[in-house]
């Protein structure tokens, strides 16, 4: 399994100084700052709303491409295990209720937990993780 916690992504240069961002692996995930920095802070949330599309959507979530010189764009640790999840999830082929059933939990509570948008626990995730037979772990890198 791909990490899918970061991302990678390609910076442009716009005419009017502006920085234009953009995702190879994730087409839909397209933003813009007045500024390099303003543009990297715009880009994590932007990636947030195009993947809880493909989520919404029940689609599944790309891998991220090697880095090859671009820059990246990390998933903060909630979104990147409920990422997690819902790609466990998909990959035994359970929908929000069967697995609801296995953690006698309701279909809306799974719901909430595979909503990006959504402040779960994160001790939720790993016990849903364990249902799945999988086991969030957490990786650091330097800044």
């Amino acid at each position: 399994m791909t990490d899918t916690a970061v991302w990678p992504a390609d910076l442009q240069r716009q005419e009017d100084g502006s920085t234009l961002v953009s995702f190879p692996d994730i087409p839909e995930a397209l933003t813009e700052g007045a500024t390099e920095s303003d543009a990297m802070t715009q880009a994590e949330d932007c990636l947030i709303a195009a993947l809880g599309g493909y989520v919404q959507e029940r689609r599944p979530i790309p891998q991220p491409s090697p880095a090859a010189g671009r820059v990246l764009v990390p998933l903060p640790a909630l979104v990147a295990a409920k990422i997690a999840l819902y790609d466990a999830m998909r990959a035994q082929g359970l929908g929000n209720t069967a697995l609801a059933r296995r953690l006698g939990l309701t279909e809306g509570a799974v719901r909430r937990l595979i909503d990006l948008d959504h402040r779960s626990h994160i001790s939720q995730i790993e016990t849903a993780l364990k249902a799945l037979g999988r086991r969030l772990t957490v990786a650091t890198q330097a800044a």
